[in-house]
């Protein structure tokens, strides 16, 4: 880590310097400090300038070694789209003893006289539980809203311009650039991902509603894009739960915001590993093996047998 070696830092201490204040020590420009501060670190607004500077440097770190493990991206994205994320969540679920089912409509909720949830209720037949996970949708009483997000979905038939002809990009244009409080955010993959047929590109311009014309919003974005074949416009609500979960068993997650690297995503999946835990989830913790733990319960069973016999 940065913070435990000070030759690194010469001689600042950045638990205690705000990153504004870092910044100004090496006299970064404001262009250059709204794209490391928004599309390196992905920060959503410019609130963390008043923090540690290790938290920036950390985030730009983490960019950078993402940066030389990938290649040409610090981001890594499914072939075939992010349908294929539910698609491996089944196949583990499988190999780890759970029971995966598709196009199981929930028809009721079943609480205990504690108001703890006990149960789900699916074409009569009710699965018992000792706690639920769910996105907002199945809860709307346990739930508020938080804002609107616009999304375009789009159908190119060329690359973006100025990329390169890059078949997969991210482009963030941070809020100050467009006089706006939410940055706008762009993604776009190709036939290289399974996405799309050969010669299309299929691109995505979002951003958090702020006015009555979101349309006009993303106008920023779609002309960055240049033609558009075909594009599908989707404005949505957006929601979080009211409460943390522990006392009814109910854990919802937030909906989705409208960014595209899905950092928010990943920390609330681990905020919800601790709401149920109450452990912190060890991202370097080797994974379980199922097949070396059968194993190891059959061997633990015969040298239980021998000892038995043995008496």
């Amino acid at each position: 880590m940065i913070q435990k070696n000070p030759k690194t830092t010469y001689g600042y201490d950045l638990n205690k310097m705000t990153a504004k204040e870092f910044y100004a020590k090496f006299g970064v420009q404001p262009n250059t400090i709204d794209f490391l501060g928004h599309a390196v670190a992905c920060y959503f607004d410019d609130s963390y300038l008043d923090r540690p500077a290790i938290e920036l440097i950390e985030r730009i770190k983490l960019y950078g070694d993402s940066l030389a493990i990938y290649g040409q991206s610090p981001y890594v994205y499914p072939l075939y789209g992010l349908g294929e994320l539910p698609q491996v969540f089944a196949r583990l679920c499988a190999v780890y003893g759970g029971t995966y089912m598709l196009n199981k409509p929930v028809d009721k909720f079943h609480f205990d006289q504690n108001g703890k949830i006990c149960g789900v209720e699916s074409g009569g037949e009710i699965a018992k539980c000792k706690f639920v996970v769910a996105d907002p949708s199945y809860f709307p009483d346990k739930v508020k809203k938080t804002g609107k997000v616009i999304r375009v979905i789009c159908i190119l038939d060329h690359p973006i311009n100025g990329t390169k002809n890059a078949g997969s990009g991210q482009l963030i244009i941070p809020q100050k650039q467009t006089g706006r409080k939410n940055d706008i955010f762009i993604c776009w993959t190709s036939s290289k991902h399974k996405t799309c047929a050969s010669g299309k590109y299929i691109a995505i311009v979002a951003t958090t509603v702020e006015t009555d014309n979101p349309e006009k919003e993303v106008e920023v974005g779609m002309k960055l894009l240049g033609p558009v074949l075909k594009k599908f416009v989707s404005i949505t609500d957006t929601y979080e739960p009211l409460s943390d979960g522990k006392q009814d068993g109910v854990f919802i997650s937030k909906s989705y915001d409208a960014s595209t690297h899905f950092e928010s995503c990943a920390d609330d999946v681990l905020s919800i590993y601790y709401r149920i835990t109450g452990e912190h989830f060890d991202l370097n913790k080797e994974p379980r093996d199922p097949e070396k733990e059968a194993e190891e319960q059959e061997k633990k069973a015969l040298e239980e047998k021998k000892k038995e016999e043995q008496k």
